[in-house]
């Protein structure tokens, strides 16, 4: 079992850029698979990316290609999310997951999830 603490949201101008981070507790989380999704108001809990155990293999929204990036630091228990040239639609609620195998896109392939962190993109 995983627990997961995200950090790093906050208030941002439009243009600027985040590095959210998802810190995993116990020795257990390099074996596990992440994901990060977000969720503005009134809209559905949206896939953004997802990174192997190893950290070998990346995945991505087509949506999101090009202004996010994925990753991790087994060392420290700790995966990432960069943000670069936010947007005001990238505001939302933004979840990291975590799983044993699945690095796919539904919410619900994940079984364990972070409380989520706030990004809010002012134009």
């Amino acid at each position: 079992q995983v627990q997961l603490v995200e950090s790093g949201g906050g208030l941002v101008q439009t243009g600027g850029s985040l590095r959210l981070s998802c810190a995993g507790s116990g020795r257990t989380f390099s074996s596990y698979t992440m994901g990060w999704f977000r969720q503005a108001p009134g809209k559905e809990r949206e896939f953004v990316a997802a990174i192997s155990w190893s950290g070998g293999s990346t995945y991505y929204a087509d949506s999101m290609k090009g202004r996010f990036t994925i990753s991790r630091d087994n060392a420290k228990n700790t995966g990432y999310l960069q943000i670069d040239s936010l947007k005001p639609e990238d505001t939302a609620v933004y979840y990291c997951a975590a799983d044993k195998e699945y690095t796919g896109t539904s919410r619900y392939g994940y079984d364990y999830w972070g409380q989520g962190t706030q990004v809010t993109v002012s134009s």
